[in-house]
């Protein structure tokens, strides 16, 4: 096999890969866990029932591989941050990270959410593996931001779950949102407000002052 055929198969895996995944997102999302089939997610997808089995294995390893991409996506934005980063910086760039991803992927989020209201019974695991592992690490490091002068001493786990919680709120509880606003959906200006107030709130509450903040002259 030649490096250009390797890579032209490789290419087409990962098309067919993200599609079986898109297609699972919404099944899932729609139908939960147990109501969700292979072969719907086959139809929607538009592929034989033989190839969602073939690249992800089961349903079981399809439901959770769909987990674990959202929280990537999610955690991404922290995965580079160092003692020497700016904690203004960092912060807003989490809070609007998470508010863009829980508008392009509102299934995946209401799929994590689910699983969470569910007790985690396929995620408890990672968790309390791998995730707490990943929390303990970003921990540490905001700790030194605080043992710096740059923040406030916060507990860094009460401040990673608020911000998680507060974005996946404009998600998972959409409905109740965009039925107080009386808007069928949030806008790009909603969002824009949405995210300075969470900038506001949080960074000024971790006691970085208002000339560090980003955007700072509209908070």
């Amino acid at each position: 096999m030649t490096a250009d055929t390797a890579n032209h198969e490789n290419a087409s895996r990962d098309r067919i890969e993200q599609t079986i995944l898109s297609a699972a997102e919404q099944v899932f999302s729609q139908y939960g866990y147990r109501g969700a089939s292979l072969q719907a997610i086959a139809d929607l997808a538009e592929l034989p029932k033989a190839n969602i089995l073939y690249y992800m294995g089961s349903k079981q390893l399809l439901y959770v591989r769909l987990l674990n991409r959202m929280m990537s996506r999610w955690n991404a934005v922290l995965e580079d941050i160092t003692p020497e980063s700016d904690p203004a910086r960092v912060l807003s760039d989490f809070i609007r990270t998470k508010m863009m991803l829980g508008q392009r992927y509102p299934e995946g989020s209401k799929l994590f959410a689910a699983e969470i209201l569910a007790g985690a019974p396929f995620l408890s695991n990672y968790l309390s593996g791998e995730l707490k592992e990943w929390v303990a690490s970003r921990a540490t490091i905001i700790r030194q931001w605080s043992q710096q002068g740059k923040m406030d001493d916060v507990d860094p786990r009460w401040l990673i779950f608020l911000i998680w919680s507060a974005t996946q709120h404009y998600t998972e509880y959409s409905a109740q949102v965009t039925g107080i606003l009386g808007a069928e959906g949030l806008s790009e200006t909603d969002l824009e407000s949405i995210c300075q107030f969470l900038e506001h709130v949080i960074i000024k509450g971790c006691g970085i002052s208002a000339a560090h903040l980003p955007n700072s002259s509209s908070v």
